[in-house]
């Protein structure tokens, strides 16, 4: 064992397995061009007399080495492979200091032909030119917030322009601003503040727009420092600005902006806020979505209140269309949400601002430096059924891929990149696509078609002697004259209609002949089979050696395979074969077969839907004879119940029972008749689904009735008694309320106070006077 194992890696380290198998997966094969498109590796013979009596003519398409080890000679197989014609291959420039526009890729154009499914590889290569060309568009956040940021640009255009002559010679610069659509809820719509939506002491402040073009691009540093000293700000009312409608026009707006055809495009994009993406435009009513083209009037967006923004995936599309790469110089507290959109636009970069954006020029050389050594190889949309890889044969290497990456490349460094196409079908017509760097004009055009048919070279004589001197040739096959069929044209069809004559040989309307033999005259010939035997059947639908197989043994060596069935010898049975007539396994300790309850197959019981292997004898999902045979005990036992009147046809599945003084020893079962009386029995299951005998016992289990006078009585007492105790209560209720009556009188009796009056009408008759000099002496 580990002797192979170490075998088996010393291959592998060789490369004797990695080497790709050739494999021809044939399919309907009718001629050579189904032939080549079955398979990258499918070849056709197309020598003479090739296939046998009987043998399809789809024999002819296989492996090389399988063609060539059944006599096919070497120039009488074909075998369409790729080929690769290069067709423009200028030589790489060193700086871009040259009469002519510099190259920076290799080859320019290629013209491949494609075998479907074998795939070819090329190698392209790139060096970036000393002092290319660079066309810098300053595009600017003038929302409010960003005041302190305008100031500091302001004084910032010499440093910018030194930055560029830094990088090339061929510097120029340009600037844009935005700020954001000019509609509720984004800007405050109220005229005045259109005009000045800036604060009350802001003195400076232009009025509300989306997006501006201020300045084409220009060798002027003086026209540049005019034109941003003009700049004023200006703000709106929510926080993330119209930063992708900005990006959108710059990148489509070519002729305005002043984009070189050869010049490394950049877009630098200074704000501390975020950005508005397709579908915020419906917060204010517009449903248009942007179409991507260019709307410039008077240096102005004019469409930037009737469209939507655009998506991420929108401006990612044209900044690599139009070879554009965005630096985003942002706000420490927008760094997260830009390095997301960067990973989202291919070739871009993300810096940081100080709180007044002085170290933007710092900022514009390092991500340009990052961008411009970073080579990333890719191609656009490409046809269908293409796939393009990429593998990198730059110093640090790579994996392979659907891009190409090469980092840390320096300028004047050649770097290059093995590019693999594969069709994996056949192209109806040329194709082309392009491929190229990232961010960088130059690219690579591939011309692409694809080999599906075959050359044969064929004799010119029409009336082949191989094709019985009816039809031509047709690498290596014969190609019949009008009213003649067959392999070799040998069939007249006369009067007949050739395709009746095919439908005869199609079952159900399928393949002709079962893809197993040729249609003569409408009779199938069958086929030859590896093994010798032949196909047979009316539309060759059988053949012998298909049957199901026990033991690795056709039928299970017990019996014979006839048109893909198992024709078992007597003592034998089963799909395969593979069971020996017999019953004992199945056979109950009664003598039974499977309780009456299933059948013997391969001898093992195959109970009916609820029964239980071995026997058959329990059902656990069944509902047990206790409940559903009650009402049948009860009419066997007392004639009772429901089925009292036709008890021996309602009841037969109860063949037997007997009525018992006592039950034997365990748990009966038990029912309630129509007397409510409980009835004990004891039932079993014998052989069959439905066959009970039962044991029911003589004595039922009523219960006592009750005493009905006594019941009477007690309910005439009870009514009484309840009578009395009623009139008992009421009686002291209304003592208690007349003692409690007569206690409140006696109460307001003692507050009362008695005082005597005269009634001043009454004149007392008796007059007494006083004598006032009287003194009692």
């Amino acid at each position: 064992m580990y002797k192979c194992v170490s075998l088996l890696l010393l291959l592998m380290g060789r490369g004797v397995l990695s080497q790709e198998v050739e494999v021809c997966s044939k399919t309907v094969i009718n001629s050579c061009s189904d032939c080549i498109r079955s398979g990258a590796y499918c070849t056709w013979c197309k020598q003479l007399n090739f296939t046998k009596p009987g043998e399809q003519e789809a024999a002819r398409c296989d492996t090389r080495a399988q063609l060539e080890e059944r006599g096919c000679m070497g120039n009488d197989i074909i075998s369409p492979m790729n080929t690769l014609t290069v067709t423009k291959n200028t030589a790489l420039s060193t700086n871009a200091f040259v009469k002519d526009e510099p190259i920076q890729l290799r080859p320019q154009e290629v013209n491949l032909k494609l075998r479907p499914g074998l795939p070819r590889t090329f190698k392209l290569d790139f060096r970036r030119v000393e002092g290319y060309p660079v066309d810098l568009y300053y595009l600017m956040d003038l929302s409010y917030s960003m005041e302190d940021d305008l100031r500091s640009i302001k004084t910032l255009g010499n440093e910018l322009f030194k930055a560029l002559q830094g990088i090339t010679k061929q510097g120029r610069i340009g600037f844009g601003s935005f700020v954001d659509k000019t509609v509720l809820p984004f800007t405050n719509t109220n005229p005045e503040k259109l005009k000045k939506p800036c604060e009350e002491k802001e003195l400076f402040c232009q009025p509300a727009f989306g997006y501006r073009h201020v300045l084409s691009m220009t060798e002027n540093k003086a026209d540049f420092n005019r034109e941003v000293d003009k700049q004023r700000i200006s703000g709106n009312l929510d926080s993330p600005e119209g930063t992708l409608d900005a990006i959108m026009q710059a990148a489509v707006c070519g002729d305005r902006i002043g984009w070189r055809n050869s010049s490394t495009r950049l877009i630098v994009l200074t704000t501390d806020d975020g950005f508005h993406m397709a579908g915020d435009g419906k917060l204010a009513g517009i449903l248009e979505p942007n179409d991507e083209r260019c709307y410039m009037d008077k240096q102005l967006y004019t469409k930037s209140n009737d469209m939507d923004y655009p998506s991420v995936g929108q401006v990612a599309s044209q900044l690599e269309k139009n070879n554009i790469q965005p630096i985003f110089a942002v706000t420490k507290n927008m760094e997260n949400v830009y390095r997301e959109l960067s990973r989202m636009i291919p070739k871009s970069e993300v810096g940081v601002l100080s709180e007044d954006s002085k170290n933007v020029v710092e900022l514009i050389q390092a991500a340009y430096n990052r961008l411009s050594s970073k080579v990333t190889v890719t191609h656009d949309a490409l046809p269908d059924n293409v796939r393009v890889t990429y593998t990198p044969l730059c110093p640090g290497g790579g994996p392979a891929g659907d891009k190409g990456v090469c980092d840390n490349v320096i300028v004047g460094e050649m770097v290059s990149f093995n590019v693999t196409v594969t069709a994996d079908e056949c192209i109806d017509r040329e194709r082309s696509f392009l491929i190229g760097p990232l961010g960088i004009k130059d690219k690579l055009k591939v011309s692409l078609s694809t080999r599906c048919e075959c050359e044969c070279d064929d004799p010119k004589e029409e009336n082949h002697k191989d094709c019985d001197r009816k039809g031509k040739v047709n690498c290596g096959m014969c190609s019949c004259n009008a009213g003649f069929v067959g392999q070799k044209c040998e069939c007249a069809i006369g009067e007949k209609d050739e395709s009746s004559l095919r439908a005869a040989c199609r079952k159900d309307n399928g393949t002709e002949c079962e893809g197993r033999g040729d249609c003569v005259c409408g009779i199938c010939q069958c086929y030859v089979q590896q093994g010798g035997s032949t196909y047979y059947g009316t539309h060759c639908e059988c053949e012998n050696e298909s049957c199901e197989k026990f033991q690795n043994k056709l039928c299970g060596g017990n019996g014979k395979c006839r048109c893909k069935i198992c024709e078992c010898n007597p003592e034998y049975e089963g799909t395969a074969c593979q069971c020996k007539k017999s019953d004992e396994q199945c056979r109950t300790p009664s003598g039974s077969v499977c309780s009456g309850r299933g059948t013997c197959q391969c001898n093992q019981c195959k109970c009916i839907e609820g029964y239980q292997r071995p026997y058959c004898l329990t059902c656990p999902a069944c509902q047990t004879p206790c409940i559903t045979k009650g009402k049948c005990i009860e009419c066997l036992g007392f004639q009772t119940g429901p089925f009292s009147k036709n008890c021996s046809q309602t009841c037969k599945s109860i063949n037997e029972f007997e009525m018992v003084e006592t039950l034997p020893p365990g748990k009966p079962c038990d029912v309630r008749d129509v007397e409510n009386c409980r009835v004990f029995f004891i039932i079993k299951q014998l052989d069959g689904e439905d066959n009970y005998f039962a044991q029911i016992l003589k004595t039922r289990e009523c219960p006592e009735l009750p005493n009905i006078y006594a019941i009477i009585g007690g309910s005439i007492a009870g009514v009484a008694l309840i009578g009395l105790l009623i009139l008992l209560i009421i009686k002291a209720i209304l003592y208690m309320r007349d003692v409690k009556e007569f206690r409140r009188f006696e109460n307001e009796q003692k507050k009362g106070k008695w005082t005597p009056g005269d009634n001043p009408l009454f004149m007392n008759a008796t007059t007494t006077v006083a004598n006032p000099t009287f003194t009692g002496e």
